[in-house]
């Protein structure tokens, strides 16, 4: 359920800028992660995506990269699916 949904934009390598909302996130070993989606509608099916702060914590703007690694994808998918256990979110792989 996404009622204080936050639009986060990144930038690709090439320039390319790319909207995300924010649907859930969580700290794991001391970082942070994101759940985003790029639907805006709640009600829409649209790809989840992870993504990991990759910033110092000095920076003053956070820098997020694409969770790629499988077994770090596989940990963050259960804790999001617990985290979303009670709002109308259905997760899939």
């Amino acid at each position: 359920m996404m009622n204080n949904e936050e639009k986060i934009t990144l930038q690709t390598e090439e320039g390319e800028f790319l909207d995300f909302f924010v649907v859930e996130e969580t700290r794991l070993a001391g970082r942070s992660y994101l759940l985003v989606t790029d639907e805006e509608d709640e009600n829409a099916d649209g790809e989840c995506y992870i993504l990991k702060d990759t910033s110092a914590p000095e920076d003053p703007d956070a820098s997020y990269e694409f969770v790629e690694d499988e077994q770090e994808l596989n940990d963050l998918f259960q804790i999001f699916t617990q985290l979303l256990d009670d709002a109308d979110v259905e997760l899939q792989k």
